[in-house]
């Protein structure tokens, strides 16, 4: 059938889908200035030679696809409910159209497309946040009848719009398998390397858009081991989007362009509260190293200085001084007043490597009031602290176990964990805990990092475990 709106996914199908495609005004703005011109620089000969059709960039489109009845039933849930049950207009149509064929002596399968039932569906960009859902759409079911797609190559977004239409159409079952069969070769995300020492990499906008892509199709078809790869790196680097205030509100509010949100920029079945939570936990514990030092050495309750000089409360005086002087210049300690306008110097951290964060404290100097105090300070007591610190966060306990998160979500989310009131982590100094394959490391980490409170004075040998509200690591 020579029409452009027809696409004969199976020449023998029984049944035609009469799609009716929705496209926002803003998705189709941002369509059309991503779209590629013909002879554009750096376009390859062979995307040229194998893509299908260029999408239709209207704010309606209607496409036609012949297809086989069973092979929609079989494949998927929504089908097999829309169109198998006679309480539905769409079974009852199909049932009717199939008597009168039979009554003309036609097979269904050899019918022309113009007499074959109708079933009509809409579809609109509210999770895609994409035009050209047709041809998507058509790759799907092409997919469900087991024949080769049409788009070549492959990208990432690509997959991230199938993934929700086959979650949209219950049919993730058998474009999982299929992924697995096309041997995908999933993009790196790298980030950015920074022009400044102190700011450390971070993920552009065009990178995280692809992580969280690898996190929404890993998570909608089943593939665990990418989904907590990378829902580790997401908590590690961050995301623009947990931003005090958002780069999309920063734009809007000076009247620019925002970006659409698609439905990885906001992560389905309670992903995007979780890996956000799991990083506000992380910056708390990590940001209690420096509070708690500085904490130590602004109270008088105790000299900190070890050398029992007569000079050592002036010791203790220095050292609190170079570490507030430190953490300043490194960004990572600001001074407030009374004064609201004194807020805006707080730096937001929803994009800091939280490792670069690490790898700041690490450079805290040694600093000596003199000679005679030797190990004074704080770079001395923080060095195993940071060395347990880095084992923690490359444990897998800070991604996201995607069998856990879909069979058993309360005993796998952070923010369901009810501890106790007033639950502190009480520091011990063994080489044994800066390993992160130790037994109950994985509890270990989720423990340290939704403490309510954090003790970084090293503890003796004595008293391992838990007593009086306190959590002692053994």
């Amino acid at each position: 059938m020579d029409d452009p709106g027809f696409v004969d996914v199976a020449p023998d199908g029984d049944v035609v889908l009469e799609v009716t495609f929705d496209t926002s005004k803003e998705t189709l703005k941002l369509a059309r200035k991503a779209a590629p011109r013909l002879g554009q620089k750096g376009l390859k000969a062979e995307q040229t030679g194998q893509q299908p059709p260029p999408p239709v960039l209207k704010a309606r489109v209607k496409q036609r696809y012949r297809v086989q009845l069973d092979v929609l039933k079989q494949n998927s849930r929504y089908f097999n409910t829309l169109l198998n049950d006679t309480r539905f207009s769409e079974g009852r149509s199909i049932e009717a159209a199939f008597q009168q064929l039979s009554l003309k002596g036609v097979k269904p399968a050899e019918a022309d497309p113009n007499d074959l039932p109708v079933v009509n569906i809409h579809e609109d960009d509210e999770a895609s946040q994409s035009a050209g859902q047709e041809i998507v759409f058509g790759d799907l079911l092409r997919v469900l009848h087991r024949k080769p797609i049409v788009t070549k190559p492959v990208s990432m977004h690509y997959l991230a719009l199938i993934a929700v239409l086959a979650d949209r159409f219950d049919c993730t079952t058998i474009v999982s398998r299929w992924l697995k069969v096309l041997r995908y070769k999933w993009p790196d995300t790298k980030p950015r390397a920074s022009t400044s020492k102190d700011d450390g990499p971070a993920l552009t906008k065009a990178s995280e858009d692809t992580l969280r892509q690898k996190i929404l199709v890993s998570w909608l078809l089943d593939d665990p081991p990418r989904f907590e790869a990378s829902t580790h790196y997401l908590v590690i680097f961050g995301s623009r989007k947990w931003a005090a205030v958002s780069e999309e509100e920063e734009q809007a509010e000076a009247g620019k362009e925002t970006i659409p949100s698609s439905a990885w920029w906001h992560l389905p079945e309670g992903l995007e509260e979780e890996l956000l939570y799991r990083r506000e936990c992380i910056l708390n514990t990590v940001f209690s190293i420096q509070r708690h030092f500085i904490s130590l050495y602004s109270s008088r309750a105790k000299i900190q200085c070890q050398r029992g000089y007569d000079n050592s409360i002036s010791c203790d005086a220095f050292q609190l001084g170079e570490m507030i002087r430190f953490f300043s210049s490194k960004g990572l300690l600001f001074l407030v007043d009374g004064s609201p306008s004194s807020l805006d110097a707080i730096k937001d951290f929803a994009t800091v490597d939280i490792n670069h964060i690490i790898a700041i404290y690490k450079q805290c100097p040694s600093y000596q009031i003199d000679k005679n105090h030797t190990n004074c300070g704080l770079r001395t007591q923080m060095a195993p602290i940071l060395r347990f610190m880095e084992a923690r966060l490359l444990s897998s306990a800070v991604a996201i176990s995607r069998n856990d998160w879909a069979t058993n979500r309360q005993s796998a989310s952070w923010s369901s964990i009810k501890t106790e009131k007033g639950l502190e982590c009480l520091w011990r100094r063994d080489q044994r805990l800066e390993y992160d394959g130790i037994m109950g490391a994985g509890s270990m980490t989720r423990d340290l990092f939704t403490a309510d409170k954090w003790d970084w004075t090293p503890l003796s040998n004595e008293g391992i475990g838990r007593s009086f509200g306190n959590m002692r690591f053994a």
